[in-house]
């Protein structure tokens, strides 16, 4: 059994599979609890609420290459961003150190 940590700074993606295993990693990196967000081929952030409720359409991005907005690149952890907001919900995305 494999256990995906975000123990580095940002995780590619490049798959629908790499995208499932960072859902199921769950919404905080490990160790330290710090929020995980998810970036999108055209430099938006996405929440990981926003991402798990769309998963569907991700997928289909990733796959296909699209580029309309829903293609995931990667997942980070929010530093210190306390102005950062999901591009589809409008909510903010809550930072490590502020």
């Amino acid at each position: 059994m494999v256990f995906l940590t975000f123990n580095f700074t940002h995780l590619k993606i490049n798959t629908p599979s790499d995208f499932g295993r960072a859902l199921k990693a769950g919404p905080f990196a490990w160790p330290g609890g710090y929020p995980v967000y998810f970036v999108c081929s055209d430099g938006e952030a996405l929440s990981f609420d926003d991402a798990r409720e769309n998963a569907a359409l991700i997928c289909s991005a990733i796959r296909d290459g699209d580029n309309t907005g829903w293609r995931v690149i990667g997942a980070d952890v929010n530093w210190e961003d306390g102005d950062l907001y999901s591009a589809h919900s409008g909510k903010k995305i809550e930072a490590a150190y502020l």
